[in-house]
């Protein structure tokens, strides 16, 4: 190991470009030259040993001889999976525990072991089975794993799934985000120089310590003490029953967890106050990881005006909602149980409050087809009551435990041929706008889990191959957002220019204003909404109904999101990616100027917990639920 870490250093201090092609041959090099196994020095190995060198023995690393310029070499060289932090900002997802799902599509799998619709052989959903579901133990894992791997870990963002979070008790959902709050506020990594492993803010003895009158938290955690694993033939026997259809996943849910004695124990202790989890956000303000984005999943039905006001309190910025289709015949034959005129009504309250809209939207769904699938896309990314900001767009795949399997073996339904998805999709591509995001076109399914449907990982790419070569023959461009990704490419920030998109939508005027290079790649962009005076006044009377003091008023504006591409840098560090170059605050300063001259007079920004600094520097102020700023014809921005 030591030995392909030196031969990287000498290459380096060259000039010498090591890329991945000439670090396999040092490996294979240095397996020949060590009579072993080359997978013993393969490169998900290199960085842990690197980082255990640098921790545990520091004379021998001071041997080595690294400067700060030659270390962000070689971690650049030994990181694994780079694209993770392409888009600035290193991602963590959690799963929530199993719980009754609310909806009854046929399509979604009842895996018992899992929340409603995942499954336990994909990636995240291993990882919280084997923490037990625990989100501390599921932050803590993770920012191990993304350490190890090379990635900064300053900026996070956290994902929250496992079906519909409004159906978690109130008291299990602040303690969730207390504990992926407390999780990364005690640098909770295996085996990283300063973590603490300890829970709590400690004091110079090192125990842990709370504000008075606040439960205190366990000092740490024993897998010993959590809910035991369920036994494995009991369970298999459910899900035989779940899987043929004689017991409702609900139900054996019910039997499964509500019957263990271990698991009801958890479920008594899996609660916080609000007052807890803000305790754990303000800490998270100038934490070593900072959250800086938010998410959490849910369905358009349970979108509600006093919903959003809870979810925003506990600091969600962003919003992932199963839409699947806007046709209501596709949505009545797939049991979805909403009507297209609650989706309507979901984006325009999500908009209202400030959230970033990521639309789940699927294709090849019972009673559509290939031709009906375009048409309701198109309608889905175009009409002004839609229009997502992010989509995952992805084909409906048959899972044994589905109750989809019923109609299939009737020869009601059957998966498009790859022709006909590729083709679907390609198109589909194409029809999104330029402030669309598509994120993904799979679910983390194994082949081995997909009865019939695509079975291939690599369709994304698929796509954008057929896409490339269609392009080059007709001058069609591709205007979506992640196929136009700076990703980790330095950008000449003298030649990026401003674009902004306007468009229409029943509750607000969006702007959509982007940095774009002469090829037209994106380096960033922001979100800024102009809500309609009619919508936010209507919307404080139905929140002063409800009891609710409205979180929004009349002439002010909200920045939905920013966000600047480049990988993820540490805080303070230097470089050259984009997002240093002050291209955020240049944004910030545009759309506070869009919004002075379209005749408003204050801006809110839905800020992350941990980007709440950041725009106090920019001249915002903590207000409600939002960070505010006074917006003036001079000087709109506090210069710090």
């Amino acid at each position: 190991m030591e030995e392909i870490i030196l031969q990287i250093l000498d290459a380096l201090r060259r000039g010498e470009t090591v890329d991945d092609r000439a670090l396999v041959k040092l490996v294979h090099a240095q397996a020949r030259h060590a009579g072993g196994d080359k997978r013993a020095f393969a490169k998900r190995r290199l960085l842990p040993f690197y980082q255990w060198v640098k921790r545990e023995e520091p004379d021998r690393w001071a041997r080595w001889g690294i400067t700060p310029e030659l270390e962000e070499g070689l971690i650049k060289v030994l990181r694994m999976k780079p694209r993770r932090s392409a888009s600035g900002v290193a991602t963590i997802t959690v799963i929530t525990k199993p719980w009754p799902c609310s909806g009854s599509c046929i399509f979604c799998p009842s895996d018992v072991r899992m929340p409603k619709s995942y499954l336990a052989d994909e990636p995240a959903c291993a990882r919280a089975e084997q923490a037990c579901f625990d989100p501390y133990l599921q932050v803590s894992a993770r920012l191990t794993a993304l350490s190890q791997m090379g990635h900064a870990t300053d900026k996070i963002e956290l994902i929250v799934l496992g079906g519909t979070w409004s159906d978690y008790p109130a008291e299990y959902q602040i303690w969730f985000m207390r504990e992926l709050f407390r999780a990364l506020n005690d640098d909770a990594t295996v085996g990283e120089s300063g973590s603490s492993a300890r829970v709590g803010s400690s004091d110079e003895s090192g125990a842990a310590s709370v504000p008075p009158g606040f439960s205190a938290a366990p000092a740490s955690f024993d897998l010993a003490a959590a809910p035991a694993p369920l036994d494995p033939v009991a369970t298999e026997a459910v899900q035989r029953e779940v899987t043929d259809g004689r017991l409702s996943y609900n139900q054996a849910v019910a039997q499964l967890y509500g019957e263990n004695d271990a698991w009801r124990e958890a479920t008594r202790v899996q609660t916080a106050t609000m007052e807890e989890l803000e305790y754990e956000q303000r800490r998270n303000e100038t934490a070593r990881h900072r959250v800086v984005g938010l998410v959490i999943e849910t369905r358009p039905d349970a979108i509600t005006p006093e919903a959003l006001v809870n979810i925003r309190r506990m600091g969600a910025t962003k919003i992932q909602m199963g839409v699947q289709s806007v046709d209501q015949r596709v949505l009545d034959a797939n049991g979805r149980g909403i009507r297209v005129a609650q989706i309507e009504r979901a984006f325009s309250l999500l908009r209202l409050f400030g959230f970033k809209i990521h639309a789940h939207f699927m294709v090849n769904l019972l009673g559509s087809t290939p031709e009906a699938d375009r048409l309701d896309y198109q309608r889905f990314v175009a009409e002004l009551a839609f229009q997502p900001d992010e989509v995952k767009l992805y084909p409906c795949a048959l899972i044994e435990s589905s109750r989809l399997r019923g109609r299939y073996e009737a020869g009601e339904w059957r998966p498009y041929t790859e022709d006909e998805l590729v083709g679907v999709l390609i198109d589909d591509v194409l029809a999104t706008p330029a402030y669309c995001r598509v994120s993904r076109m799979i679910r983390d399914f194994s082949s081995g889990d997909i009865m019939v449907g695509n079975k291939k990982p690599n369709l994304r790419q698929m796509v954008e191959s057929r896409l490339h070569v269609r392009c080059e023959q007709t001058g069609e461009r591709v205007q979506e957002i992640r196929f136009r990704e700076i990703a980790t490419s330095e950008v000449d920030v003298r030649a990026l220019r401003l674009e902004v998109v306007p468009y229409e939508t029943p509750a607000t005027s969006e702007r959509f204003l982007q940095w774009v290079t002469p090829e037209g790649r994106i380096a960033g962009f922001l979100r800024l909404s102009l809500p309609k005076a009619a919508a936010v006044e209507a919307l404080a009377s139905e929140l002063r109904t409800a009891g609710c003091e409205p979180p929004v008023q009349p002439g002010e504006a909200m920045i939905r999101e920013v966000h600047v591409y480049g990988m993820a840098a540490r805080v303070g560090d230097e470089g050259g990616a984009a997002q240093h170059h002050g291209l955020g605050r240049k944004l910030v300063e545009r759309a506070c100027g869009f919004a002075r001259e379209a005749g408003y007079e204050r801006i809110n920004v839905i800020s992350a917990v941990g980007t709440r600094e950041y725009y106090r520097h920019l001249g915002f102020y903590d207000h409600g639920l939002y960070q505010q700023c006074k917006i003036r014809t001079e000087g709109m921005l506090h210069h710090g």
